[in-house]
C-alpha cells in the first residue's frame, strides 16, 4: 500500500518537473520569437517602407520607367 502511494507520488513529481521544464523551454522559444517579430515589425518594416516610398517618389520624378537596352536584351535572351 505504502509502496504504491510512493510510486504514484514519484510519478506525479516527475511529471510536474518534466511539464515545468517543457513549459519553460516553450516560453523561452515563444519569448525569443515574439521579440524577433516585434523587432522586425516595429524597427525594420518602417525603415523598409520609408525607403520603398522614397524610391518610388524618386522613380516617378526622374521618369525612368523604361528598361535600358541592356536590361531588355537580358530579358529577351533565351
Amino acid at each position: 500500500m505504502i509502496g504504491s502511494l510512493l510510486t504514484f507520488f514519484a510519478v506525479g513529481l516527475v511529471t510536474i518537473l518534466v511539464a515545468g521544464i517543457v513549459l519553460a523551454v516553450a516560453g523561452t522559444i515563444l519569448g525569443i520569437a515574439g521579440s524577433l517579430v516585434g523587432f522586425l515589425l516595429f524597427k525594420v518594416a518602417p525603415v523598409m517602407l520609408v525607403g520603398w516610398v522614397v524610391l518610388k517618389v524618386l522613380d516617378r520624378k526622374s521618369g525612368r520607367r523604361q528598361l535600358s537596352d541592356a536590361d531588355r536584351r537580358w530579358l529577351e535572351s533565351d
